[in-house]
This record gives structure tokens, C-alpha cells and sequence, in this order.
């Protein structure tokens, strides 16, 4: 079997737990595209994981994780993710496998992502400021270095030493700290001796896998939205988050994909500038922020808050063909009376598809809202779908027939085991 999870909105949706809980049962769990501007976040045992590379679901016992081709790596952010899966006594050796055609994140692009940020001003993307815009374009202008070069030493140091020389020029430029090369090569050499027994070519273990009808779960770094042509561009990331984005990014086939699910948080939330529909910023939206821990994993910004943006999620799970639904951060909503819930927009009265939106249009929409009823019974402790509040039930139900995708989850706490399988 093969399973795509991937984020229906602006990221945060809870991806890294609904990743953890299917893993349970997958021989493999594949990262394969973004970098660490991704924060995924699992709790097993009461202890927190904060992931920014290693993928979700490594952390059951027979599932191997795998960083695919896609995949843009900072050494420095992996390595201390391996040591702290090691602290906790993890063997990783034949547990995590990295493929040497990831491109890897240079001081030169994170002290760029930033000069690039501060010379915008007001006109700023809101960006993690972790080099991975920088290193996208070096990749695609062919002037990037992967984890190949870092290999095979002697031409690392020859296209490190001609990169950082351009790149120290026009941090010059931006009056930002010129990137020391010596320096820099000897913790390399560091990174590449404590890297080298993870590294391996990945796409004939997958395609074996795959062969040998082993189950294997690819994990969404980032939502639909920030998709580099799907989503509110300049205002994303760097890579496709959508399901083509699985075969360049892993070399596996997307048409053996047996699930693929859209993972939806029963509100909006973002990290980071550009439109936002249905953003709101008063008492509910304060403590919806407050009761859902609405800080960014990887940033520590608060999150921007909204009403759940069907009109954005339908495009998500079209453009993706999604299967399944898996509704996270329901419990969050207990408490609040009126919950409001866009179902279109329209511009100069007129209806206007997510689609036939740049962020100009964005701006300007007006949100059309359905007001449900709220709830006030705790459902954090609730194992069936029966038993939930009648106004929660209803609340899903809407969802699902709009989106006419099927609720297969519903996630009643950030803990691994609070799901309700539907």
C-alpha cells in the first residue's frame, strides 16, 4: 500500500501526527520535498518531538524514514535531530537513509534569505529566513551543491569556494557578514564523517519496496496553499507540495497511491505575510490562538487565525485527488458559541473560484460564511464518532459533503493516541 498525507491549508494542519499514527503500520516513511522551514510536531509518551527534517513517522519501531531527492538539507538542523533520536536511544543505522541528490542549505543561503527579507521592508514575504527560497534557485540555476559533492570532497570545495566568493560580494552589497570559507569547509568535513552512514541512493530500496507491495507513506512538508505554482505565490515555499510533487521528488510512480489524505485543521491558521480570506483578530481569535498552542514550530511566530476556508481546502483536495480526510484540532473549537465556516467568495459581487485568484484578488475577496453552532462538552476523551456533541457531528458532516471527500479521522488532541477512526 501506498499512502500520500498531505496539508489542505496554509501548513500547521497537524500533518506530523496524523503522519505518526499511520505509520504504525508502514514499512517506510518518505520526506520528499521542502526543507526545515517545516516544524511537524508528534508526542508519543508525553514527550514532545519537534521535527524539521526527519520524517514524522520514524519513531515507530519498524518504520524505516527515508529524505528523498526533493529534499533540501541544512546538516547543522538534521544532525541535531539525529542526536536527539540517538539521546533517546534510537538506533538509527538502517533506520534512516538520506539520498545523495538532496541539495543542501549553505550559510550563504540563509545570509542571503535574510539581506533579501530586509531589503523588501513593508514589502516583505514573511519568509522562515532558513535559506530554502536561495537554495531553490541555486538549484534550478545550477549552482547548487548537493550531498553528492559533499561526498566526493574535492569538487564540494571547488563549487563551495566559487559560490560563497560570488555570494560574499553581494552580502557586501546588503551590508551583512561575509560568509568565512575556511571555516565553513572544516565543519563540513564534520557534517559529511557524521552523515556518511545515513546517505545512500534511495530509489532502489523504494522501487524494491514498492515491488514487494511493502507499505509506504509519503509525508506533505507544508499545505496546499504554499505550493511554489498552486499556491499564493510569492507568498510560499519553495517546492511542490502537491501528489506530482512524489515522483520527482522520490522517483516513485503516483499512480500506486492507494490514500491520499487531506489533512484538514477545523480552523485556519498561518505563519507568515500575504492574504488570508478569513482572518480574524479579536477575543475568539485570541484564545482559539491561546487553547491550540497557535505558535510556529519552526519560527515561535504567533499564528494568524481565521474560520475554516472550504473554498481554499476544495481546491487543496482537488488538485490532489484526495481520498480521505483526517480533521485535526476539533477540541480547539470547544467553548466557542458561533463558528463560521467559508463556503465561496465573491469579488465586486461576483462568485470567484480560489483558483481564479492571485494574491491582488485574495486581498480583496469577501468570504461567504455558514454559521454553525458551537459546543460545549469536552470531546478530548471521546473514542467514537456517535459520541461526539450533535453540533460537532454536524460541523464534520458539513465538511465532508462539501468537499465531498469521506472523514476517515477526526483528531481530538495533539497526543498520538487521541483519534477517532471514523
Amino acid at each position: 500500500m501506498m499512502q500520500f498525507v498531505f496539508g489542505s491549508q496554509w501548513g500547521d494542519e497537524g500533518k506530523g501526527k496524523i503522519v505518526d499514527f499511520l505509520a504504525a503500520k508502514a514499512d517506510y516513511t518518505v520526506r520528499f520535498h521542502g526543507g526545515n522551514n517545516a516544524g511537524h510536531t508528534v508526542i508519543v509518551g508525553g514527550k514532545k518531538y519537534p521535527f524539521h527534517l526527519m520524517p514524522s513517522g520514524i519513531l515507530n519501531k519498524k518504520t524505516v524514514g527515508v529524505i528523498g531527492n526533493g529534499v533540501i538539507i541544512d546538516p547543522e538542523v538534521l544532525i541535531t535531530e539525529i542526536k536527539q533520536l540517538q539521546a533517546e536511544g534510537m538506533d538509527l543505522t538502517n533506520k534512516l537513509i538520506i539520498s545523495p541528490r538532496c541539495h543542501l542549505i549553505m550559510p550563504y543561503h540563509k545570509a542571503l534569505d535574510e539581506a533579501y527579507e530586509n531589503a523588501r521592508g513593508k514589502n516583505k514575504l514573511g519568509t522562515t529566513k532558513r535559506g530554502i527560497g536561495p537554495t531553490f534557485a541555486d538549484k534550478v540555476s545550477y549552482n547548487g551543491i548537493r550531498l553528492y559533492e559533499l561526498f566526493n570532497f574535492k569538487y564540494f570545495e571547488e563549487k563551495f569556494r566559487f559560490q560563497a566568493g560570488i555570494k560574499n560580494k553581494i552580502l557586501t552589497l546588503f551590508k551583512v557578514a561575509p560568509i568565512e570559507i575556511e571555516r565553513e569547509l572544516i565543519k563540513f568535513k564534520e557534517y559529511r564523517r557524521i552523515l556518511a552512514p545515513y546517505v545512500i541512493d534511495t530509489f532502489p530500496i523504494l522501487s524494491e519496496a514498492v515491488a514487494k507491495k511493502k507499505h509506504i507513506l509519503f509525508e506533505g512538508a507544508h499545505g496546499v496553499m504554499l505550493d511554489v505554482d498552486w499556491g499564493l505565490y510569492p507568498y510560499c515555499t519553495g517546492s511542490n507540495i502537491i501528489t506530482g510533487g512524489i515522483n520527482t521528488g522520490s522517483g516513485l510512480p503516483i499512480n500506486k497511491i492507494d490514500k491520499i489524505w487531506a489533512v484538514v485543521k477545523a480552523y485556519t491558521t498561518r505563519v507568515g505575510e500575504g492574504p488570508v480570506p478569513t482572518e480574524f483578530d479579536d477575543e475568539v481569535a485570541h484564545t482559539i490562538r491561546e487553547q491550540g498552542h497557535e505558535y510556529g514550530t519552526t519560527t515561535g511566530r504567533p499564528r494568524r487565525i481565521g474560520w475554516l476556508d472550504l473554498e481554499a481546502v476544495k481546491f487543496a483536495c482537488q488538485i490532489t485527488s484526495a481520498n480521505c480526510l483526517a480533521i485535526t484540532k476539533t477540541d480547539i473549537l470547544t467553548g466557542i458559541k458561533k463558528i463560521k465556516v467559508c463556503i465561496g467568495y465573491r469579488l465586486e459581487g461576483k462568485k470567484i473560484p480560489y483558483s481564479g485568484c492571485g494574491y491582488v484578488e485574495l486581498a480583496k475577496v469577501e468570504p461567504i460564511y455558514k454559521t454553525f453552532n458551537g459546543w460545549t462538552e469536552d470531546i478530548r476523551m471521546i473514542a467514537k464518532f456517535n459520541k461526539l456533541p450533535k453540533n460537532c457531528q454536524i460541523y464534520l458532516r458539513f465538511i465532508s459533503s462539501f468537499l465531498k471527500v469521506p472523514v476517515k479521522i477526526v483528531s481530538t488532541g495533539p497526543e498520538r493516541e487521541r483519534n477517532i477512526i471514523v
